[in-house]
C-alpha cells in the first residue's frame, strides 16, 4: 500500500510518498494537489528530518529509501549521496566518479530522474563551468538549496 502526505518547506509544499517501510519519493511541488493523505512512521520521520534540514540542524538523512531505477541510475543516485553537504561537483566529475567520463549525459539524465529530492542531493551537481543547470524542481529551488547549505556549512554562498 502506498501512503502520501504533505509537509511545508521554504521551497513550497513537499509531497512525500512511502510504502509501509520505505520512502519512495520526496518532491517539492508548486502547490498542493488534492490527495488522500495517510502517514506512516517512516513519513513522520521523513517530515522531522526535512524540518531539521531546513532549520540547519541536519546535514545528512537517515531514512529507509526505495527508489526504482535501472542499475546505472542506482549507481548515479548512490554517488550523489557521497557529495558532502555544502559542496558541489560538476556533471563531468560525477561521470568520472562513475568510472566513465563519456557517461556525462547519461549521468545527467539519471540525476534528473531522482525522485528523492534533497534526501539524495541531486541539487549538488552543477554544470562544468559551475553554472546552475538541470534541476527538475526549478533552478530557483536549486539555488536556494545550495545557498542554504553553503550558509549552514559556513562556506561562501554561490553568487548566482
Amino acid at each position: 500500500m502506498t501512503h502520501q502526505s504533505y509537509t511545508d518547506s521554504p521551497l513550497g509544499p513537499v509531497l512525500i510518498t512511502a510504502d509501509e517501510h520505505h520512502i519512495l519519493s520526496v518532491l517539492v511541488m508548486d502547490s498542493r494537489e488534492p490527495i488522500e493523505e495517510s502517514e506512516t512512521e517512516t513519513i513522520r520521520q521523513c517530515k522531522q528530518q526535512l524540518q531539521e534540514y531546513f532549520e540547519g540542524k541536519r546535514k545528512t538523512f537517515d531514512l529507509p529509501l526505495a527508489q526504482e531505477g535501472t542499475h546505472f541510475q542506482q549507481k548515479v543516485w548512490q554517488q550523489l549521496t557521497a557529495i558532502p553537504f555544502g559542496q558541489t561537483i560538476t556533471y563531468m566529475q560525477l561521470a568520472k566518479a562513475l568510472g566513465d567520463p563519456k557517461s556525462i549525459r547519461a549521468a545527467g539524465t539519471a540525476n534528473g530522474k531522482n525522485k528523492l529530492w534533497i534526501i539524495i542531493p541531486c541539487h549538488r551537481v552543477v554544470g562544468t563551468d559551475g553554472r546552475l543547470v538541470g534541476y527538475a524542481g526549478g533552478l530557483h529551488r536549486k539555488k536556494w538549496l545550495l545557498d542554504h547549505e553553503a550558509k549552514m556549512s559556513g562556506a561562501l554562498t554561490l553568487g548566482l
